[in-house]
C-alpha cells in the first residue's frame, strides 16, 4: 500500500490532512517537526511526503534535501499558509513535486497527491509507460465518438488552435495526444500542463520562464513550457481555471508568437500549436467576467465536444474489456472476462466520472477478483444495494439530516468528493471535516 507522511506542527491541520488522505485509500503517518519526521523516515519508507514550510525546528524548503537523503525516490509536496513566488520557485528547484498554498488550493490537494503517487510508482517501475495515443487506438463505436474523431483527424494536419470541451474524464487528453501525433509537428514535443494545478504566479513561471536575477531565488535562467514546446504542441488542460490577468499574456503569445520572460528585456519567439481543454462553459465564464472573450475566440477556432459516457453506453463493454486486459497484464494476473450480471451493472451506472471513473473501477475490480469479474467485485454503489438505512428516532435532528444528505450526494457522485463539495456548495476541506465529524466511512451509512 502507498505510504504517505504528513509533517505539520498544527494538530488540526495535520489530522484533517491525514483523514482526507486515508479516505482516498492511502496509509498515512503524521509528525509535527523536522527531527521526529527525520527519525521516522530513516526507519520507514514513504512514497510521498507532505510537508509544511514553516516548522518549529526548520524550513520545509530547506528540509527537502534532508528528505531526499533518506527517501531519494519520494515525491515531496510543500504546504504553506503564505505562498510566494521565490519560495515556490526554490521549492521546485530543490526537488519538490509541487508547492500548494493552504486554503486557496484546497481543491488541488488530493489531485496533486494522486499525481505525486503516480510519479513515485513510476520510479519504482509499478506503472507502465504512457501509451502512444492515435485515432486508430480509440475505443468506441457510437456516432458521437466517431464524429469527434473524424473532426479531430481533419484538423490534425493544420496548425489551427483546437478547444476540446466536455466533462471531466471524457478523454480530452487522449484526443490532444492523438491530434498532435497525427500532425506535422509529431516529431517535436507535446508539452501538457494542467492550469488548475498551479497558483497564478507559479503557472506564469511554468509557461513563460524567467531570467536569472528576476527575483530572489532565481539563480539561473528557466525555460518556460512554451519555449520547451517550440515547433511542437502545448496542451493547456483546464484552461477555464487560468487567472484572468494571466489570460492576457497567453493571448499575446497566440497573436504574435512571442513573449517577454520575467526579468528579460527582449522577446522570446516561439512556434507552437495550442490545444486547450475545459470542462467549463466558457461562454458563461465570459458573461461572469471570469474569461476573456478575445482569448476564447483565439482558442476555439476549431471546437470539438466529447460526449459523457452515459450518452455512449454502447461503448462501456468494449472499454471495460480493454481496461481489464491492460490491468490483467499489469498485475500479471489471468482474468477471464466479466460476468453478465457485472456487465449489466456497469452498463446501468451513471458514470459521473466518465471513462476515467470506469477505468478506476476496472482496476479495483481486477485487483480483488478471483478469475473473473463478478457483481461482488464491483464497488457497492454499482451493486445497487441500499446503503442509507432509516435512522428511527433522529429524523428531525439537524446533524442527522445533514449526515444523510451528505451520504446521499456522495452516493450520487459515486464517492467523488470534489464533485460532492461542489454540489453541496461547500469547500472540499469542509466536506472532509464533516465526513470526519459524522463518522462517514467509504461504502457505509
Amino acid at each position: 500500500m502507498t505510504q504517505i507522511l504528513v509533517i505539520d506542527d498544527e494538530t488540526p491541520i495535520r489530522n484533517l490532512l491525514a483523514r482526507m488522505i486515508e479516505l482516498e485509500g492511502y496509509k498515512v503517518s503524521k509528525e509535527a517537526d523536522c527531527q521526529t519526521a527525520l527519525k521516522l523516515m530513516k526507519a520507514q519508507t514513504f512514497d510521498v511526503v507532505i510537508c509544511d514550510v514553516f516548522l518549529p525546528d526548520g524550513n520545509g524548503v530547506d528540509f527537502i534535501a534532508d528528505i531526499h537523503k533518506c527517501l531519494p525516490d519520494a515525491e515531496i509536496i510543500l504546504l504553506t499558509a503564505h505562498g510566494n513566488i521565490p519560495d515556490g520557485v526554490q521549492a521546485i528547484k530543490n526537488g519538490a513535486f509541487d508547492y500548494i498554498t493552504k486554503g486557496d488550493d484546497n481543491r488541488k490537494i488530493i489531485p496533486t497527491i494522486n499525481r505525486a503517487v503516480e510519479e513515485a510508482e513510476k520510479k519504482k517501475g509499478k506503472v507502465a509507460p504512457a501509451p502512444v495515443y492515435s485515432f486508430d487506438t480509440m475505443i468506441g463505436c457510437t456516432g458521437g465518438l466517431k464524429q469527434a474523431a473524424t473532426l479531430a483527424r481533419k484538423v490534425a494536419g493544420t496548425d489551427v488552435a483546437v478547444l476540446l470541451t466536455g466533462e471531466t474524464g471524457t478523454g480530452k487528453e487522449v484526443f490532444a495526444n492523438a491530434i498532435h501525433n497525427a500532425s506535422p509537428r509529431a516529431g517535436h514535443p507535446l508539452v501538457a500542463i494542467n492550469c488548475s494545478a498551479f497558483s497564478k504566479d507559479l503557472l506564469e513561471s511554468e509557461l513563460f520562464g524567467y531570467k536569472a536575477g528576476a527575483f530572489t531565488g532565481a539563480t539561473k535562467d528557466k525555460k518556460g513550457l512554451f519555449e520547451v514546446a517550440d515547433k511542437g504542441t502545448i496542451f493547456l488542460d483546464e484552461i477555464g481555471e487560468m487567472a484572468f490577468d494571466l489570460q492576457a499574456r497567453l493571448l499575446r503569445v497566440l497573436e504574435t508568437g512571442e513573449y517577454i520572460k520575467v526579468g528579460d528585456t527582449k522577446p522570446t519567439k516561439v512556434d507552437v500549436r495550442v490545444i486547450s481543454a475545459t470542462n467549463r462553459d466558457l461562454k458563461q465564464e465570459i458573461e461572469r467576467g471570469h474569461f476573456r472573450e478575445d482569448l476564447y475566440f483565439r482558442l476555439s477556432v476549431f471546437q470539438i465536444h466529447l460526449l459523457p459516457l452515459r450518452e455512449r453506453k454502447q461503448d462501456i463493454e468494449s472499454l471495460a474489456q480493454t481496461f481489464l486486459e491492460r490491468f490483467s497484464a499489469k498485475l500479471k494476473k489471468p482474468i477471464d472476462g466479466i460476468t453478465p450480471e457485472a456487465l449489466a451493472a456497469l452498463t446501468a451506472a451513471e458514470w459521473k466520472g466518465n471513462v476515467r471513473e470506469l477505468r478506476n473501477v476496472m482496476e479495483r475490480s481486477a485487483i480483488i477478483c478471483e478469475g473473473r469479474i463478478t457483481l461482488e467485485d464491483l464497488p457497492l454503489e454499482l451493486q445497487r444495494t441500499e446503503t442509507v438505512p432509516s435512522d428511527a428516532g433522529d429524523d428531525f435532528e439537524l446533524a442527522s439530516i445533514e449526515r444523510k444528505h451528505i451520504l446521499k450526494v456522495l452516493q450520487y457522485t459515486h464517492g467523488n468528493k470534489t464533485e460532492t463539495a461542489r454540489l453541496l456548495k461547500i469547500g472540499l476541506a469542509t466536506l472532509y471535516r464533516k465526513i470526519e465529524t459524522y463518522g462517514i466511512a467509504e461504502g457505509k451509512a
